[in-house]
């Protein structure tokens, strides 16, 4: 399959043209209006710093149904004795800065890139872009960013300072979402760490089937406020 450069209006080619590795497009810019119109068909920027912006939808999915949350039994006990408070939307910016600082096994640099900050936090200036934070002591020890249109949740990144912050704040996110009745979590690309709270491998075209039914539903826009306790 042929990697297509964008052109200048906001729009993709089909994502399931896609290279084997999920690399489908490059070149664009990072407007909310192409922002948001990737994310209506499962397609995410991942690129590193000097790289034209590339554009991916790789083939199989990892994706967390909310509902099929998975807390065992041990990862509960530790996350109920973490010191830590949970909140939404209280420090994005910082979040993803942190995020993008966080050092990660066999990764040199990052690939969110300052235009790629500034690009969410626009996102989250509008509404549609989300963190949860864990806090110990008026100290902002870890967290998670993404983007949330209908009932779809797009996880970009996470971070911590203190062992179980990112977990627990991943955690509470899913059951709020699960709460307002967004049940779709994406987590993008497989990671160990997902498996184990229940997230799976889904085919692509299952993926956008699920994907367009989520998009249905009404977004929650603006600043969310956590509405359930973080206990498990």
């Amino acid at each position: 399959m042929p990697v297509y450069r964008l052109i200048e209006e906001p729009v993709f080619p089909p994502p399931w043209q896609a290279e084997p590795n999920g690399l489908l497009a490059l070149g664009g810019d990072l407007k909310a209006e192409r922002l948001l119109a990737a994310y209506q068909q499962g397609i995410f920027p991942w690129y590193s710093q000097g790289e034209p912006i590339l554009w991916f939808s790789p083939d199989p999915r990892m994706v967390l149904a909310a509902a099929e949350l998975r807390v065992a039994r041990g990862m509960r006990r530790t996350l109920r004795r973490a010191p830590y408070e949970v909140r939404l939307d209280t420090a994005f910016e910082r979040v993803i800065g942190a995020c993008a600082q966080m050092p990660r096994p066999g990764q040199h640099g990052t690939w969110i890139t300052p235009d790629l900050r500034e690009a969410y936090c626009k996102l989250h200036e509008l509404g549609l872009a989300h963190s949860a934070e864990a806090w110990a002591d008026g100290e902002l020890v870890g967290g998670v960013y993404g983007v949330c249109l209908g009932g779809y949740f797009s996880g970009e990144s996470m971070f911590h300072l203190r062992s179980g912050a990112s977990l627990l704040s991943l955690v509470t996110l899913v059951r709020q979402l699960a709460a307002w009745g967004i049940g779709l979590f994406d987590c993008q690309i497989y990671s160990r760490h997902t498996e184990r709270l229940g997230a799976r491998q889904w085919s692509r075209r299952r993926f956008l089937f699920e994907l367009q039914r989520a998009l249905r539903a009404p977004t929650r826009r603006g600043r969310w406020t956590l509405e359930i306790g973080a206990a498990l």
